[in-house]
């Protein structure tokens, strides 16, 4: 077995086995390619399945025939619910975990990324894992606990196999086939982020901007090198503590935090281990919260969908914000966030949104939430 050293990040120098070199190669070109690869996995599945012709995958029951504001859907929490779907522990998984050189194969794929691709932002914290939703009747959505990892186990794991098959390194997409259908969450544990498109609606003109953003694949985990939209987070709680899960477990509440981290740059801290936040005491929380309640701002979900490598699971969103209330909050969208870099001001057009659904490298939850929206916008921009 031969070697050769390697530096991760400027923590790891040791020297790898033929394995690890070849799952780093593999791994590089998944996020390399990431795009074509998840236009290619999508035709894996029925095209009944795609959102508005993207390579985003759906079902009926997650796709609402028109806007539904946030306030209107049901959120339930089971503490303790049980799983006995595929993990990232399952027998077909470990075909894709590398060896290392004193022959013990790494656990899981999460295992392997925090060893020889950590990227910038990478914490294993309690999210929401979502267990049922329906929005085509008596619009709910029903929960547990998840870790973030789960995703990456699971989520990853397929990608990196669907794209050693693509290379030729495998012959069979044995773990993705164990899953069988990616939108059903009994099959594996289904971490799902809040992505928002924001909308900065200038009722005189009849127009309206949002931002985009480009995301930095040496940061992130998730996407690095595609297009969103902004803000985008995975629906968790703001802190570890068990006071913050009750206290947070609201779309609206995870809604603002990402609006405040992404457009504004606010920290992520909000110090929850002295206590939950209080939103009604936080200025800009509390600012959208009246506007909202009179009508200057509008939160709406068009719907669920599943990216068709990595099996990312998003909850689409749009806010739409009047044009003086948003140049009060957003008065200055840098240009760069932790995440990436910030293009501020997109129209919202029929031009615009057909090249970054179709012509752009722009993650399939971005492409599809930019056509649904686009398709209700007469209900939006009302």
């Amino acid at each position: 077995m031969t070697s050769r050293p390697v530096t991760n990040r400027g923590t790891l120098s040791r020297q790898l086995t033929d394995s690890e070199q070849l799952w780093l190669r593999v791994r590089a070109h998944f996020r390399e390619h990431r795009y074509g690869l998840a236009v290619s996995a999508a035709r894996d599945y029925p095209e009944s399945t795609a959102v508005e012709g993207t390579p985003l995958l759906s079902t009926p029951c997650w796709l609402p025939d028109y806007p539904i504001p946030l306030d209107q859907i049901e959120l339930h929490y089971i503490p303790d619910a049980g799983f006995s779907g595929i993990t990232g522990t399952d027998p077909t998984v470990r075909r894709l975990l590398p060896v290392r050189a004193d022959g013990s194969r790494y656990r899981t794929y999460s295992e392997v990324v925090a060893e020889l691709n950590r990227p910038g932002i990478f914490e294993n914290r309690c999210t929401y894992r979502l267990l049922s939703a329906d929005l085509s009747t008596g619009p709910r959505m029903v929960f547990s606990r998840g870790v973030y990892f789960d995703g990456i186990d699971v989520g990853d794991a397929a990608a990196h196999e669907y794209t050693a098959a693509t290379l030729g390194e495998i012959t069979a997409h044995d773990f993705r086939d164990a899953i069988g259908d990616p939108c059903d969450p009994t099959r594996r544990p289904m971490n799902v982020a809040l992505s928002t498109l924001t909308l900065r609606h200038n009722r005189a003109a009849g127009a309206a901007t949002f931002p985009l953003h480009r995301r930095d694949g040496a940061t992130v985990g998730h996407a690095g090198g595609l297009y969103q939209v902004l803000p985008v987070g995975v629906f968790q709680p703001a802190g570890e503590e068990p006071w913050n899960i009750s206290n947070d477990f609201s779309l609206w509440r995870c809604m603002i935090r990402e609006l405040a981290e992404e457009l504004r740059g606010e920290a992520e801290d909000y110090h929850t281990s002295r206590g939950p936040i209080d939103y009604d005491a936080w200025p800009f929380a509390a600012r959208l919260t009246r506007a909202r309640h009179t009508g200057h701002v509008r939160a709406c979900c068009l719907g669920i969908g599943v990216d068709p490598l990595t099996f990312a699971t998003d909850i689409l969103t749009v806010v739409v914000i009047d044009s003086p209330l948003y140049d009060e909050l957003f008065h200055h969208v840098a240009h760069t966030n932790t995440e990436g870099s910030i293009v501020p001001a997109m129209p919202f057009t029929a031009e615009t949104v057909q090249r970054y659904a179709h012509h752009e490298p722009t993650q399939a939850a971005g492409a599809a939430l930019l056509k649904l929206a686009w398709r209700h916008r007469p209900v939006l921009l009302r």
